[in-house]
C-alpha cells in the first residue's frame, strides 16, 4: 500500500489514518488511474517476458556488463543448487533423512509431524487447496472473458452476523476477491448467510409440505453502508428502502445527512472507502455483517484471469455442525418446542429421529408439539 509523501495533497493515494489499522478515505477508481499513470505498461502487463529479455533488462537496471551477467547466470542457476548426482531422478516432495540446510531441517520436522497424525488433512483443508489449485494463474480460453490489463482487484472480508456472539468481530466468515467492474449487487449475491435460507412457518402438522419460499426469496431488501452512503438493493419490485429508518433516526438526532444510491448501479471502482475499516451489510431486516476491504491492487499475470470465476472465494471459515439431540450423528433439521418427547426445550432433531419420535406409522402427529425447520450454519462448510 503506497503512502503519500510529505506535502503531497493527492487524496487519491491511500494514507494511514491509524497506523496499521485503516487508511484515510480514497476513491478506488482514482487510485487505479494513479497507478496506471505512474507505472510502465510492462509493469502491469499479463504477457510473459522471455528469459533473454528479462536478463537483458536486469543487466541494464543493475549496471552489469555481459561477462558479469554470464557469471551470475551460471552461479545462480538451478543446476548449481543440485545436491544429488546429475542424472539421478529425485522426488522433490521427499526431504533427505539427514538434511543440513536449515530450511530442509524445518521442512523435515513438519513432514514428520504430519506423518504422525492419524488424519493428515480434513475435507476443509482439501477444499481450500482445491480452490487455490483451480484458480491460481488460471486464464480463460475465450478472450472476451479475460480480465483486462490494469483492472483493479479488491480483497473483501465478510464477517459473521452480529447476532452470532461466538465469532462476532473475531474472524471473517468468508474472504472474496472481486474486480473493480463488479457491482455491489454482485457482492451481495456472493455473500452466504444462513438467515437467507431460513424457512418461515410452523410445520408440525405437515412436515412433508415443501415451503413456498426461503427468506431470501421473500425478503429481498438489503443495503451496504460505505462512507456516509446507503447503497440499497432495488433490483426487484418487492425491494424496499430499509435504510430510511436509519436516515430518519439520524435526522432526529442531528447526525450528518446521509446519501443514497442503488446497489446494482454502483461498481466497486466507484466507491470511496478506507482500507481496513469496518463497513456494514444489512439484510433480512436486522441481520448485520461487517464488511472490511483489506486490499486494493492491480491485477497481476499470476492472478486468476478468468472473469467468469469472480467473485472468487478464497477462504471460508469452518463451523462445527449442530448434531441431533437423539442420535448425535446427523445434522439437525428440526427444532421443536412444547415437546413431551424431547430431552430439552427447545430441542434439535435430525429428520429421521424427528419422524420416528413424533409420528406413527401412518404419519399421524403424536402430541401437541410445534416444529420449525432448522438450517444449520455448518451447511456452508
Amino acid at each position: 500500500m503506497a503512502s503519500k509523501q510529505p506535502g503531497d495533497a493527492n487524496t487519491n493515494i491511500p494514507d494511514y489514518e491509524y497506523t496499521d489499522v485503516n487508511t484515510k478515505p480514497f476513491h478506488i477508481g482514482s487510485l487505479r488511474n494513479e497507478w496506471l499513470d505512474r507505472l510502465k505498461p510492462c509493469d502491469f502487463s499479463f504477457q510473459q517476458e522471455d528469459e533473454e529479455t528479462f536478463h537483458a533488462n536486469f543487466a541494464e537496471e543493475m549496471g552489469l556488463d555481459a561477462q558479469t551477467m554470464t557469471e551470475l547466470r551460471s552461479l545462480c542457476s538451478l543446476d548449481s543448487l543440485r545436491c544429488h548426482p546429475e542424472g539421478q531422478t529425485v522426488d522433490t516432495d521427499v526431504v533427505p533423512p539427514d538434511p543440513t540446510l536449515k530450511t530442509l531441517v524445518q521442512r523435515k520436522k513438519k513432514q514428520d509431524y504430519k506423518a504422525s497424525l492419524k488424519i493428515s488433512k480434513n475435507r476443509h483443508d482439501l477444499y481450500a487447496e482445491e480452490l487455490e489449485r483451480l484458480t491460481t494463474g488460471r486464464k480463460s480460453e475465450a478472450p472476451g472473458d479475460m480480465i483486462p490489463e490494469g483492472e483493479v482487484i479488491l480483497t473483501i472480508n465478510v464477517y459473521y452476523p452480529a447476532i452470532i456472539k461466538r465469532f462476532n468481530y473475531v474472524r471473517p466468515h468468508m474472504t472474496l476477491m472481486m474486480t473493480g467492474s463488479h457491482s455491489l449487487a454482485d457482492l451481495r449475491d456472493a455473500i452466504c448467510c444462513v438467515s437467507d435460507l431460513q424457512v418461515c412457518g410452523e410445520f408440525s402438522n405437515t412436515p412433508d409440505m415443501a415451503p413456498d419460499f426461503i427468506s431470501k426469496d421473500h425478503f429481498k431488501s438489503a443495503f451496504f453502508f460505505f462512507e456516509g452512503v446507503f447503497y440499497n438493493d432495488m433490483r426487484f419490485p418487492e425491494c424496499q428502502d430499509i435504510s430510511m429508518t436509519t436516515i430518519e433516526w439520524g435526522k432526529d438526532r442531528n447526525f450528518p445527512s446521509y446519501a443514497q444510491a442503488k446497489m446494482e448501479d454502483t461498481q466497486l471502482v466507484d466507491l470511496k472507502v478506507k482500507v481496513g475499516f469496518p463497513y456494514l451489510y444489512c439484510h433480512q431486516g436486522d441481520c448485520e455483517h461487517l464488511v472490511i476491504i483489506t486490499d486494493v491492487r492491480l491485477a497481476h499475470k499470476n492472478d486468476c484471469l478468468d472473469k467468469k470465476l469472480y467473485p472468487l472465494l478464497t477462504h471460508k471459515h469452518r463451523i462445527i455442525t449442530q448434531k441431533c439431540a437423539v442420535c448425535h450423528v446427523f445434522i439437525g433439521r428440526w427444532i421443536t418446542v412444547n415437546d413431551q418427547f424431547a430431552p430439552s426445550v427447545p430441542c434439535l432433531f435430525c429428520d429421521k429421529c424427528f419422524r420416528m419420535l413424533h409420528y406413527d406409522a401412518e404419519g399421524n402427529k403424536l402430541g401437541d408439539f410445534l416444529a420449525y425447520p432448522y438450517v444449520d450454519q455448518g451447511a456452508f462448510n
